[in-house]
């Protein structure tokens, strides 16, 4: 059983894009009251009233988690969801939102030092096994980006890349680095530690494309005017990069209503309008 269990932990710190949290709540009777009065009126408002999360992020991925100007400050989609949830809910955040790398974030969310992780973190079969999710809340696909000046001028799509002939750039642990590991030969795929370092190495000519997930690419060319990448192609991967609320099992367990209310909290702020707001500001 142990070496089970550090198998499945190996194979989720490969495949890592998530994030953690430690949790202490007040007593599961007051919540599951406050619970009860708020889903009877069909709301959720204050549903979490008391209790206390301890919340992880990447920082590290744009427009959903990254930091502004300053360098201290987060910021991006995935903040200003929180926040939404926050003011529906009603729960506290522990101390800071605590921002590190996507395999620590994992590691977190798994180990339980954290209750949950709101990062673009894909709710993959693998991840499943040490974590929770919550419903979906954004649905990305993956798109190929090469470089204008330097990149061969026959790659048009993912289609191309597929032959072996170009070295791609991908992020460790994300669905872009999966689906390169499926579809593309092995000796053919370069993958760094995260997506700055992958723009950068592509912007510079190292490698002759690079894919990620959609959102992520458009925001970087659309605030960086200096560089020299261009998207190429359709869409692809749609469906296999899920971006979920990731709830560690000690959390879910202390609160067994969690989920259910973080899912509950999801419908109500797409119904009112909340969600698409949020997308308006950072992905269009």
């Amino acid at each position: 059983m142990k070496k089970v269990l550090s198998l499945i932990m190996a194979a989720v710190l490969v495949f890592s894009l998530t994030a953690c949290g430690s949790v202490n709540n007040s007593p599961a009777s007051k919540q599951n009251e406050d619970s009860k009065s708020s889903t009877d009126s069909g709301s959720v408002e204050g549903a979490m009233k008391g209790v206390e999360l301890t919340v992880g992020t990447s920082g590290l991925f744009a427009p959903f988690s990254y930091y502004d100007e300053d360098g201290t400050t987060l910021i991006g989609y995935d903040l200003d969801f929180l926040k939404a949830l926050q003011d529906l809910l009603g729960f506290t955040i522990k101390g800071d939102v605590q921002a590190m790398d996507y395999s620590a974030l994992t590691t977190s969310v798994a180990e339980g030092k954290l209750d949950i992780a709101m990062a673009a973190l894909c709710a993959t079969d693998v991840r499943k096994q040490v974590m929770n999710f919550s419903d979906t809340y954004y649905d990305s696909g993956q798109i190929t980006v090469i470089n204008k000046e330097t990149s061969p001028k026959e790659i048009t799509g993912v289609e191309d890349l597929k032959s072996g002939n170009y070295k791609v750039a991908v992020e460790k642990g994300t669905a872009s680095h999966l689906y390169a590991q499926a579809n593309l030969p092995v000796d053919s795929i370069e993958v760094h530690d995260t997506i700055t370092t992958v723009y950068e190495s592509l912007e510079q000519g190292k490698v002759d494309a690079a894919f990620q997930d959609t959102p992520g690419i458009a925001y970087y060319i659309k605030t960086t005017s200096s560089s020299k990448l261009e998207i190429v192609g359709e869409e692809f991967n749609q469906g296999q990069a899920p971006y979920a609320i990731a709830v560690s099992f000690d959390a879910a367990k202390a609160n067994t209503e969690l989920i259910e209310m973080f899912n509950k909290a999801i419908k109500e702020l797409t119904d009112n309008g909340t969600m698409a707001e949020i997308e308006a500001k950072w992905c269009k």
